[in-house]
């Protein structure tokens, strides 16, 4: 049975968080799904106890306990991770494989809020490994999520956020690193901030090639020598079935081909999970 509490005023600052990760994750949701939902959230409006759902425990690399709970009712990740799979050219979708799609569109989303905390904090803020896990308590500091597409309402979900990370959040000071005290022989402790380096920022900077696969084959080196103009090589992809996109030929993403000011462009479709990105590494 999931736990249930009394929720809180929510500060303005962390009212803004929220209506850009709800924004976020709409977009997340149209560049996956081609679809746009419309979107809400309200305070509070915790989830029933009687609700068969989803839990999501993201902590975020500020510190202990500084972490937030989504809980995505079974109706509303089916019909999020079906539609986003079938946009994909899928025509039918397994449970289990919406239920993954749909945690890799929250987990999308929710780094995209860390982005926004850190701007918050004026620091650098990720999210830290997951897990499907429901809080010990219903945190006071919640808001409820309603998502549409057309005429069709989702079951609302819920995120609530751990009165540490509201804390920090309401007190950017609290989310600095502090200054140990000095030691018996006077010299301080060099405390190590958690800023993004000048290296890794130039980093930023750097072009990574990007290329697409149409699909790929094999054939006998004999067949190889009888090339010539006109010679036409089957690849194992069908004209229907999406392209890939490679980053130093890491695959990242699925999508379509179009045409874009006379060139060719890729209008993506599915961005791949963390498993499918290693198995591709070579």
């Amino acid at each position: 049975m999931s736990p249930v509490g009394t929720p809180g005023q929510l500060p303005e600052v962390v009212r803004g968080l929220l209506d850009q990760w709800v924004a976020g994750l709409a977009q997340v949701v149209e560049s996956m799904a081609d679809q746009k939902p419309e979107n809400h959230w309200q305070p509070g409006a915790a989830p029933a106890a009687d609700q068969d759902l989803l839990w999501w425990e993201q902590p975020f690399q500020l510190g202990p306990a500084m972490r937030l709970w989504v809980a995505t009712p079974h109706p509303t990740w089916e019909y999020a991770g079906t539609l986003t799979l079938k946009a994909a050219g899928l025509e039918t979708v397994e449970t289990a494989e919406a239920r993954n799609t749909w945690l890799e569109i929250l987990g999308q989303s929710l780094s995209g809020l860390a982005l926004a905390i850190g701007g918050v904090l004026s620091r650098e803020v990720a999210c830290e490994a997951g897990t499907e896990r429901a809080p010990d308590a219903m945190p006071e500091m919640a808001a409820s999520v309603t998502l549409s597409f057309g005429e069709t309402t989702l079951v609302p979900l819920w995120i609530g956020f751990s009165a540490p990370l509201i804390s920090v959040i309401c007190s950017p000071a609290a989310g600095q690193p502090e200054a140990a005290p000095e030691d018996a022989g006077g010299e301080p402790h060099t405390v190590k901030r958690n800023d993004m380096p000048p290296t890794m920022e130039l980093l930023l900077d750097v072009e990574l090639p990007v290329s697409i696969s149409f699909g790929k084959t094999e054939i006998l080196m004999k067949d190889v020598l009888k090339l010539t103009t006109g010679s036409i090589v089957e690849l194992n992809r069908g004209v229907n079935e999406p392209v890939e996109v490679l980053v130093n030929h890491c695959l990242i993403a699925r999508g379509e081909v179009v045409v874009v000011e006379g060139n060719y462009g890729v209008r993506i479709q599915q961005i791949v999970n963390r498993q499918d990105r290693l198995r591709s590494i070579r």
